[in-house]
């Protein structure tokens, strides 16, 4: 036992121990960061056009390849998965995949699951020569089992054509797609397909929508409509899918974009414009707040209580930053009500990314980084 015979002593100790805990937390904070960064739990060394995690972890992912014809370089990326445990095999040869006589070229724009995990949907923005001189654009699904198998669609072709953010319904069979009505991606119709019957043909015929998000582990979305003439206000809608029912949740001051549900199911964030962010309940739809944040690329955390934001729009770099989700509270009137500001809370020290994802068991950040493009697997910073 140590025993102090006066109170200058005490003192001296107490200071001496503050100074020892200030150095140490300095040196402690860095030191994980800088782990973070330089010591990666996974790294993809490819130049990677886009990637998505599986409901069980795993990770789709393609990879930019050019060919060269006569005439035209091409780009036909290769399509590959990755395993849990790191393990990687290649489910497409881009310099393989062909359509006839067609030229075409091709960049794997996004990735789908399936919920039970064994079937996948890539979207491809493909350039295609229609007449010598003369290209034209769209927006094709291929459909393909978690082996590299092709899907036939009622035993037709593996490619949707003119299908943009397609997703898979409950059954692991049912299709349901955004189909151009207003070029360029101004507005769209939804139309379904399945692997056993091929086309079904249009869902809630007669409605245009500006985007949608699904709501997960159900056959419900959320969906912004808006008339084809552009004339009204866009409405938030709940759509059954499969039932085709659909009720209105709240008609919006405006949208630019981002419509994403929370992993519960219980809230929904958008864009109003370039600057404010509006996070709605979806139960209660008249409490919602709305955030000073710039327009960015943004998911949610697993406990919802904040978003990740990239501050660039798609396919841009920018940094990554918590964006901290306040109470939704109940609002009289959308005009002249508060817009906060919150303090953005720096991710993987400010360094510029180009596109990030969450995994869905919330423990991991994936991110492409800009330059090369090679993907990068992170503990989720907290």
């Amino acid at each position: 036992m140590i025993l102090f015979r006066s109170p200058r002593q005490i003192a001296r100790l107490l200071r001496l121990c503050s100074v020892f805990l200030f150095m140490l937390s300095c040196c402690a904070v860095p030191q994980a960061r800088a782990q973070d960064l330089e010591k990666p739990l996974q790294n993809i060394d490819e130049e990677i056009t886009a990637f998505s995690f599986a409901p069980d972890g795993r990770i789709a992912y393609s990879v930019r390849r050019n060919i060269k014809t006569k005439k035209y370089d091409l780009q036909h990326d290769d399509i590959w998965l990755q395993e849990t445990n790191g393990k990687r095999r290649r489910l497409l040869q881009g310099d393989k995949f062909n359509r006839g006589e067609e030229l075409f070229s091709y960049a794997v724009d996004a990735f789908h699951w399936s919920p039970n995990g064994r079937l996948i949907l890539a979207q491809l923005f493909t350039t295609s020569v229609v007449d010598e001189g003369r290209t034209e654009d769209s927006f094709q699904t291929l459909g393909f089992e978690d082996s590299g198998k092709e899907i036939r669609l009622g035993k037709g072709e593996s490619l949707i054509k003119d299908c943009f953010n397609a997703t898979w319904l409950q059954d692991n069979a049912t299709i349901v797609y955004f189909n151009e009505e207003i070029k360029p991606r101004m507005l769209f119709s939804f139309r379904y397909t399945n692997i056993s019957s091929g086309p079904a043909g249009p869902a809630f015929e007669g409605r245009t929508f500006i985007d949608s998000d699904r709501i997960l582990r159900t056959n419900a979305a959320i969906a912004v409509e808006q008339d084809r003439a552009q004339s009204g206000p866009p409405r938030l809608q709940r759509l059954e899918l499969l039932a085709q029912d659909d009720k209105e949740v709240a008609t919006l001051d405006g949208y630019a974009g981002g419509l994403s549900v929370s992993p519960s199911g219980k809230k929904v964030a958008y864009f109003i414009d370039r600057e404010v962010l509006e996070v709605r309940d979806l139960a209660a739809p008249d409490h919602f707040v709305r955030l000073r944040v710039g327009l960015g690329v943004f998911h949610w955390s697993p406990d919802e209580s904040r978003i990740m934001l990239k501050r660039a729009v798609e396919r841009k770099s920018g940094d990554l930053v918590w964006i901290t989700i306040p109470e939704l509270p109940a609002q009289k009137s959308s005009k002249d009500m508060p817009i906060l500001t919150p303090t953005p809370q720096p991710i993987l020290r400010g360094i510029a990314i180009r596109e990030f994802n969450i995994s869905p068991d919330g423990r991991f950040l994936a991110v492409v980084l800009p330059g090369k493009r090679n993907l990068v697997v992170f503990p989720l910073p907290r």
